[in-house]
């Protein structure tokens, strides 16, 4: 028999309310909440923060919270300027990151925040990347080449093939994309997702590099490129506003070429 409702150890039940009296501009926070200490179910714990004394990113409201409310919030962040994706997580229903997210831009008087849908969660707002790493080593994201290196200088391209890696170099792994792509939810253990095949388009443009053709061969899988269906939910979340979709047409597109 089919069960169409969560095991009870998974349904998120309510939590803490952490109120801020005295405060000039409260805003606040349901931010989801679990750990693996415990057997206890994940909850949702409500912060009262107050804006006047609080940056302006969803970022700086946390870093708040665990500095001055509750220390045994965890969360990733590190460079706190939408380079390194440590803070990527769902917030407000959309999956972004923590640091260039503005408070103003989420539409509720409370802001909902929970990890990277469809991943199993280390603690609190930190989910298990170990997979999607995986996945991004198995593309061999590095310039194979089978000449010999100049002895004088690197490896140069034109201006022209150089162009060719905007939009794609720009991507820093975040996995915003990956976790919102319904395909990726149903097949992750066998497609690449977004992320991936995006980053595996880089490698393929390069013109420095010279192995195309065990590149494609690589992802001529039934599972690893073509579980993708042009859903768009990557491009729509896309917090660098990058386009993976486009990147895993332009793959197809290459497979089809050397077909014919």
């Amino acid at each position: 028999m089919a069960e169409f409702t969560l095991p009870k150890n998974s349904k998120v039940q309510k939590g803490k309310h952490f109120a801020s009296p005295g405060a000039k501009q409260p805003r606040t926070f349901k931010v989801y909440r679990w750990s693996p200490d415990d057997d206890a179910n994940p909850r949702m714990d409500t912060y009262e923060v107050d804006m006047a004394a609080c940056g302006p990113m969803v970022l700086d409201a946390l870093i708040k919270i665990k500095n001055e409310i509750d220390p045994t919030l965890t969360f990733r962040r590190s460079c706190r300027e939408g380079i390194c994706g440590s803070c990527a997580m769902n917030i407000d229903g959309t999956n972004t990151l923590a640091c260039t997210k503005s408070i103003d831009d989420c539409g509720k008087s409370e802001v909902p925040i929970y990890p990277l849908p469809h991943m199993e969660v280390v603690k609190d707002l930190v989910p298990d990347l170990t997979h999607f790493y995986a996945q991004y080593a198995s593309i061999q994201p590095w310039i194979r080449t089978q000449s010999a290196p100049p002895p004088d200088r690197e490896r140069l391209q034109s201006k022209e093939d150089r162009a060719k890696l905007d939009g794609l170099y720009e991507c820093i792994l975040c996995a915003c994309c990956s976790t919102s792509c319904p395909s990726y939810w149903w097949n992750g253990d066998r497609y690449l997702g977004p992320a991936i095949l995006l980053q595996a388009y880089r490698w393929i443009v390069d013109s420095r590099d010279e192995d195309t053709g065990a590149r494609l061969d690589d992802l001529e899988d039934p599972f690893k490129l073509y579980r993708c269906h042009t859903i768009m939910n990557c491009a729509r979340t896309c917090p660098k506003g990058l386009n993976p979709a486009k990147a895993i047409g332009e793959i197809k597109q290459l497979m089809l070429a050397r077909r014919g």
